[in-house]
């Protein structure tokens, strides 16, 4: 295929998994403003979808130059074909997950595929012996700090929101539960507009790393500086995404919430 055409079909595709990623995810930062009440449905996709793209102008570039460069020896490895296969191993897991209503990440899947991807290349041309070559390991790499977060994030969330409930319970004791209930139902506005705005500055900067990268191994850019329409397309698709919903998920961790409420 023509190097022009490759690069804009590999393009197209990561912008996809933007979309899907918009779409999969949105039910983090929308499920409990929905199964509360606080928005309709239809209100909080638009909500999330404006903070996911309000990121693009609010965070610098360093998680997309992370991902082009700081998982794959990008120099001997990376070529159109590696990203192209790490992309769709993303985007078919992502669907997967999301035709069965699990709230995964699409972060993880992506850097997965990509590393996937990168060493099926590398065992194929030096020998399967050689896989982990394909691997920034060294300590200017990014993996063992990933996967120390990937089991890390969990246990911080989860310590984090339990000092925060005993917190809440111990300031509000003298309280009623209906007093108070006005005043959380708008800070969960806040709650859910921060979570989006996370969501946007971390996930959407993910594909601009990798469009990044397609360019880079095309020879159309010659730095690994992000150029903006990147940017601009990369927080479009995800924010596009995000408004379409991703209702099967969100049915999904509503349903568990209104369980344990």
């Amino acid at each position: 295929m023509n190097v022009f055409w490759l690069a804009v079909f590999i393009i197209a595709v990561a912008l996809v998994f933007d979309y899907i990623n918009g779409f999969h995810d949105a039910a983090n930062s929308i499920a409990t403003i929905v199964a509360t009440r606080v928005l309709t449905p239809f209100q909080a996709v638009l909500w999330a979808a404006f903070f996911n793209f309000a990121a693009a102008f609010l965070f610098s570039t360093k998680v997309a130059k992370t991902v082009n460069k700081g998982f794959i020896d990008f120099d001997h490895v990376v070529t159109p074909y590696v990203i192209l296969a790490g992309l769709m191993g993303a985007i078919v897991w992502d669907l997967i997950t999301w035709w069965l209503g699990l709230p995964t990440s699409s972060s993880h899947a992506l850097i997965g595929g990509y590393a996937g991807a990168a060493m099926a290349k590398v065992g194929l041309t030096r020998g399967f012996g050689h896989t982990i070559e394909a691997l920034n390991l060294g300590p200017k790499g990014d993996w063992p700090f990933t996967l120390k977060m990937i089991i890390g994030a969990p246990m911080i969330g989860m310590l984090s929101s339990y000092i925060l409930m005993v917190l809440v319970y111990w300031i509000f004791r003298n309280s009623t539960p209906s007093r108070m209930d006005k005043y959380f139902r708008k800070l969960q506005l806040l709650s859910a507009a921060a979570f989006s705005l996370a969501h946007g500055s971390n996930d959407a900067q993910k594909t601009a790393g990798i469009i990044t990268g397609v360019l880079l191994s095309s020879k159309y850019i010659a730095s690994d500086e992000i150029p903006y329409w990147v940017l601009m397309a990369s927080y479009s698709a995800i924010a596009i995404g995000t408004m379409s919903g991703g209702w099967r998920i969100v049915r999904t961790m509503g349903g568990r919430l209104k369980a344990v409420s």
